[in-house]
């Protein structure tokens, strides 16, 4: 008997109507996980190895900290118009060759 192993999988993160206060509180929560996750991985190569290259994760939190600025701007720049804001965020998730 076969098994399949399922390759693919995509989880819906976000997906709704927001006012800029929520939707700006959605995407930060967002970034902060993410912005974490990179400071405790690079708290991890460093334990025990002061002079551990963490470049990447150091670089990867510069980015974010950047897209989070981008993002506040945006939402910043729509609040007294009053509209909603639409956010589709979809995790995929892939096996790498």
């Amino acid at each position: 008997m076969e098994t399949l192993i399922e390759t693919k999988q995509k989880i819906q993160l976000v997906d709704g109507s927001f006012t800029p206060s929520e939707a700006c509180d959605v995407i930060t929560s967002l970034l902060d996980e993410k912005i974490n996750f990179h400071k405790l991985q690079r708290l991890s190569w460093c334990e025990g190895n002061g002079g551990a290259n963490t470049k990447y994760p150091d670089d990867r939190i510069q980015e974010l900290e950047n897209e989070k600025a981008i993002a506040k701007n945006f939402i910043n720049s729509i609040r007294s118009e009053g509209k909603r804001l639409r956010i589709d965020g979809i995790l995929k998730i892939s096996l790498e060759d």
